[in-house]
């Protein structure tokens, strides 16, 4: 028997196994219900994952609704392009560093709440995306208690997809896939500033 014929029924081998693995997990996994994604970290690409999930979602005929908490453009590409296909609120005004204002921040921030409880709410959504949600709690904008009661409390099936860096650990703790996505590179840090398409 040739190395090649040999290499190739080890790799035949194995990769049976590892379906076997895999299959027996998918055969496990039987539960259609509603799940909360939290996506996480200081690295680049939480936001762009969650409009990535809206575009499928959309793709599959689901009704779909963002709601932005800390960005104020309304010139972004996602926007132009998902918000066309989707209800979709930019309803904070901009980086708290920027405002410098706690209450001005907070109410923004209540704004933005009730308009996403409406969502949570209404089982016609079946996906939420609150987007940087996580600064509003872990900078006090935003009760704890009342913002996992609503997510908790929403419909059997909807899903819903937060992002921001520094989740809370009551975040963590209802989540039922949490990604914390780092920087091995950024090209920012390189003085390269955002480039449009690419992180607006």
């Amino acid at each position: 028997m040739s190395q090649e014929s040999t290499r190739n029924e080890r790799h035949a081998a194995r990769m049976a196994r590892k379906k076997a693995i895999i299959d027996a997990h998918i055969a496990e996994a039987n539960i259609d219900t509603g799940i909360m994604i939290l996506l996480t970290g200081n690295g680049k690409g939480k936001s762009s994952s969650a409009f990535g999930m809206v575009a499928r979602a959309i793709g599959h005929g689901m009704k779909v609704g963002v709601v932005q908490f800390i960005k104020n453009r309304t010139d972004t590409g996602e926007e132009a392009f998902l918000g066309k296909h989707c209800e979709w609120h930019v309803m904070g005004d901009g980086f708290t560093w920027e405002t410098q204002n706690f209450e001005a921040d907070k109410a923004r921030s209540e704004e933005a709440w009730a308009m996403a409880a409406k969502m949570l709410n209404d089982d016609s959504y079946d996906v939420v995306v609150l987007d940087e949600l996580t600064y509003c709690l872990s900078y006090g904008y935003l009760d704890k208690a009342t913002v996992i009661r609503d997510i908790e409390s929403r419909p059997e099936m909807q899903h819903v997809v937060v992002t921001g860096r520094a989740a809370v650990p009551e975040l963590r703790e209802i989540a039922d896939t949490i990604s914390e996505l780092n920087d091995e590179k950024h090209a920012y840090k390189a003085g390269i500033r955002a480039q449009k398409g690419l992180e607006w």
